[in-house]
C-alpha cells in the first residue's frame, strides 16, 4: 500500500510540475504579445476639413527614441496636403514641430524621430509647396506618455 501511495504521489507531483510549466509558458507568451503590441501605437486617420488630405500612421519605439511614421494622401491635383507634427520634450517641456507635404495625387510616407516626448500632436491641412494655407483640423493627440 505504501509503495502504491508513493507512486501515486510521484505522478501527482510530476503532473503538477508539467501543468505549472505550461502555465508559465502561456504567461510568457502572453507577456511577449503584450510587449509587442505596446511597442507601437496606431493613430489616425485624420482628414483635412475639406476632405482632400488624409494622414495616418503609428508611433514606434526605436532603439533610442520614439518615431512617428505615417502616410499622407492627397486626393486633388491642385494644391498640397500637409501634416504638421508637434511634440513636447519630457526633458525641458519645450515644444518642437515638423511639417511634411505631398503635392501629387496619391500617398507619400514620412518618418520623424521625436526623442522621448510627453505628448505628440498632429493636424492635417491643405496648402502649397511652401506652407499650409488652410482647411486645417484642430490638433489631435496621437501619443501621450503613460497612456
Amino acid at each position: 500500500m505504501r509503495t502504491g501511495f508513493r507512486v501515486l504521489l510521484g505522478l501527482t507531483a510530476a503532473a503538477a510540475l508539467t501543468l505549472a510549466g505550461s502555465t508559465a509558458a502561456s504567461a510568457e507568451t502572453a507577456a511577449t504579445a503584450a510587449t509587442a503590441s505596446a511597442s507601437s501605437w496606431k493613430w489616425g486617420p485624420i482628414h483635412s476639413t475639406d476632405g482632400h488630405a488624409t494622414a495616418k500612421g503609428k508611433v514606434v519605439v526605436t532603439q533610442h527614441s520614439l518615431q512617428v511614421r505615417g502616410s499622407l494622401s492627397d486626393t486633388r491635383g491642385k494644391g498640397c496636403s500637409w501634416v504638421v507634427l508637434r511634440w513636447q520634450s519630457s526633458g525641458n517641456g519645450k515644444w518642437s514641430s515638423a511639417g511634411y507635404w505631398n503635392c501629387t495625387p496619391g500617398t507619400g510616407t514620412f518618418r520623424k524621430n521625436v526623442g522621448a516626448p510627453l505628448q505628440i500632436k498632429a493636424k492635417v491641412c491643405r496648402g502649397n509647396s511652401s506652407r499650409p494655407t488652410g482647411w486645417c483640423t484642430s490638433w489631435k493627440t496621437i501619443y501621450t506618455q503613460g497612456g
